[in-house]
């Protein structure tokens, strides 16, 4: 099919900040669809437009009843960089569209704060909650953020400060290369400016003095959990995310979730990695939605249910953890709906689990670990080893 969906990237500077093709695939466009400012800053041009429909997945639809005719979608900079292009591009055939990148906010706001991209980590809380940043505030660490609407850098000030980063440094920017270009600098603790409503953020996390961070790497204290006292703990859950191997996009299931410490460290581990949370207790389900937003994974799914029932009809998982309700129907279930090369991680502690689980270790294969915690107790001026449970693991991947 001839490509007829122009997917166009544009600045504050408008038409006259585009390169010359860009601009004729804009000025011939049948259809012009995009944004209130995107439709005022090309006004001069006389073609039928669209604007942004509520709820806004209504556009796709409206998208696709033109096909074959000329149409330009108009994204600010660059569109496939946490903006519609990345959406366009599942629901249409590369051979339909074309994307003619602008000058992203994020190489605008870098080139300001005279920041290497490669050094940055680039964020958006654009129509998501602002507790997305939290699994990346760390000391030195920099953040270059998408924003929506005048209170966001307020919020996130203000998380910074729960978080115990009030020293980090934020400058906000809009309007950036436009004629109302402004900026606004403070450290988070002192944060009190009013903004225009599309802006940037800079943010130089530098935490409070004495303040005990966390990392996305798998381990977290057990102290950073809400919990009723049943949990993988901090040992036993870095050794059994190293199993289960998080990558990019990838989906987890955790089957048995209690408080949820699994399926978030998943998450936290792996760029855009997604995990649905399953446990029979609307309590335990509560806990880890509890701790899912406290630690900066606010898209974790959680579900009430019973298993295998509960996970009848979810996505095909990359992943699978069962730390509660073992059972030989649970297991099948999941082995059956593993995608290849799936990792499959099985955590227990009852003589009777484990004594199904070496039986399934027989017909299934997979490596088989023991897993004994000790740690120091203080007991008045002397010290001593206190024991956890032992942990029987059994992990495999599908083949």
């Amino acid at each position: 099919m001839k490509k007829w969906l122009n997917v166009i990237g544009i600045g504050e500077d408008g038409i006259h900040g585009l390169k010359n093709a860009t601009k004729f695939i804009l000025e011939s466009a049948d259809v012009i669809i995009g944004g209130k400012r995107h439709h005022e800053i090309t006004s001069e041009l006389e073609v039928e437009r669209v604007f942004w429909p509520k709820p806004f997945e209504l556009i796709y639809d409206k998208i696709k009843s033109y096909r074959g005719r000329k149409v330009v979608i108009l994204v600010t900079g660059d569109p496939l960089w946490f903006s519609i292009g990345v959406k366009i591009g599942t629901l249409f055939e590369s051979n339909e569209i074309t994307f003619y990148p602008h000058v992203s906010a994020f190489q605008e706001a870098a080139a300001r704060m005279a920041w290497s991209l490669s050094d940055v980590e680039t964020l958006t809380v654009h129509g998501r909650p602002v507790e997305k940043i939290i699994p990346f505030l760390q000391p030195n660490q920099k953040l270059l953020i998408l924003t929506s609407g005048k209170d966001c850098p307020k919020r996130i000030a203000d998380l910074l400060n729960l978080k115990n980063f009030g020293n980090s440094k934020i400058t906000v920017f809009s309007s950036m290369e436009g004629k109302d270009e402004k900026s606004f600098y403070a450290k988070a603790k002192y944060w009190t400016a009013t903004t225009p409503s599309l802006n940037t953020l800079a943010v130089e996390c530098i935490p409070d003095e004495g303040t005990e961070f966390i990392t996305r790497t798998p381990g977290l204290p057990d102290s950073v959990f809400q919990s009723d006292g049943t949990m993988t703990k901090q040992e036993v859950r870095a050794i059994t995310i190293a199993k289960l191997k998080p990558t990019r996009n990838a989906l987890l299931w955790d089957v048995g979730c209690g408080c949820g410490t699994i399926s978030i460290e998943w998450m936290r581990a792996a760029l855009n990695s997604n995990a649905i949370s399953i446990d029979l207790r609307s309590d335990r389900c509560d806990l880890t939605a509890i701790n899912a937003m406290n630690l900066g994974v606010p898209d974790l799914e959680v579900i009430k249910g019973d298993a295998p029932a509960a996970l009848v009809g979810l996505k095909q998982p990359d992943a699978i953890f069962i730390g509660g309700g073992f059972t030989r129907e649970t297991f099948e279930f999941c082995w059956s709906e593993l995608k290849s090369l799936g990792r499959i991680v099985v955590n227990v502690v009852t003589l009777e689990s484990e004594n199904l689980l070496l039986d399934m270790h027989k017909i299934y294969g997979g490596e088989l670990i023991k897993i004994t915690i000790n740690r120091a107790l203080d007991i008045g001026n002397s010290a001593v080893w206190k024991p956890f449970m032992p942990i029987t693991q059994w992990s495999l991947e599908k083949k």
